[in-house]
């Protein structure tokens, strides 16, 4: 039987079109932030203080009118940097001469009362400071510069972290941020559309300690994706059947 090659390539011809008739990409770009009435926002954020987690590392310094009452408080690392204390699992640290003090659940300005509190009982108006040393970000996805961010300042916010990671690129979904956050055990998981002021009311504005911020591919980045994948298929089948069409070729000569 003999075949007919113009007829088996017009076929071929034909299926490409359709596959990518089917994988055309239909335009979904929205880059403007903050769309929307911002005079109308009554507050664009409420006082933040971050909230003390286990596994958080914290420097803890003492201080008072009398220096010498408050250096048994303030001890030093092996490295002679200041002492840090690790919130262990039940939300606990081990603080000389107080002994075990539960400050997880507390933000940093109410552990900072507490402690000053039971300081109190030993020193004349002590004074206390507080400081996450592991406070750190993730960014992922269509940003800049993705990465695991160390942070010195615990007030942070999700446009500040974005800003750090170099901006979202021009593929990045600005309508759906995905913001993934731990509490009380749980993973939470916040969405904030960023062409909208919806953002400065989000309780994820501010972000904690060891947040998770992913940034997904547009419609467009996704299809550019796939069409590519597709693209390297269909140059993989035309050459299978360019193979085919020389063997058949010559099997019926």
């Amino acid at each position: 039987m003999k075949i007919h090659r113009p007829h088996l390539l017009l076929k071929l011809t034909v299926l490409i079109i359709i596959g990518l008739f089917f994988t055309a990409c239909v335009p979904r770009e929205k880059i403007v932030y903050f769309q929307g009435d911002l005079e109308s926002i009554e507050q664009l954020a409420e006082q933040y203080s971050a909230t003390i987690q286990p596994d958080d590392l914290l420097t803890i310094t003492v201080f008072g009118r009398n220096v010498e009452a408050t250096r048994i408080f303030n001890q030093e690392s092996n490295t002679g940097g200041a002492q840090t204390y690790l919130v262990d699992e039940e939300g606990n640290v081990e603080f000389p001469v107080l002994g075990k003090i539960k400050l997880a659940g507390l933000t940093r300005n109410e552990a900072i009362q507490y402690m000053k509190g039971m300081l109190s009982r030993d020193i004349i108006d002590p004074g206390v400071s507080i400081t996450i040393t592991n406070y750190r970000i993730t960014i992922l996805g269509e940003v800049g510069r993705p990465g695991t961010y160390h942070l010195q300042n615990e007030k942070v916010t999700l446009l500040e972290a974005l800003g750090m990671a170099g901006d979202l690129t021009i593929n990045g979904l600005r309508e759906n941020i995905l913001v993934v956050r731990e509490e009380n055990g749980k993973q939470n998981f916040y969405r904030v559309n960023l062409t909208t002021e919806e953002i400065f009311n989000s309780p994820v504005y501010y972000l904690a300690q060891n947040d998770v911020v992913y940034v997904e591919p547009n419609q467009n980045k996704i299809n550019s994706a796939r069409d590519s994948s597709i693209f390297r298929n269909v140059s993989f089948a035309i050459s299978v059947a360019s193979f085919l069409i020389t063997i058949i070729t010559l099997l019926t000569r």
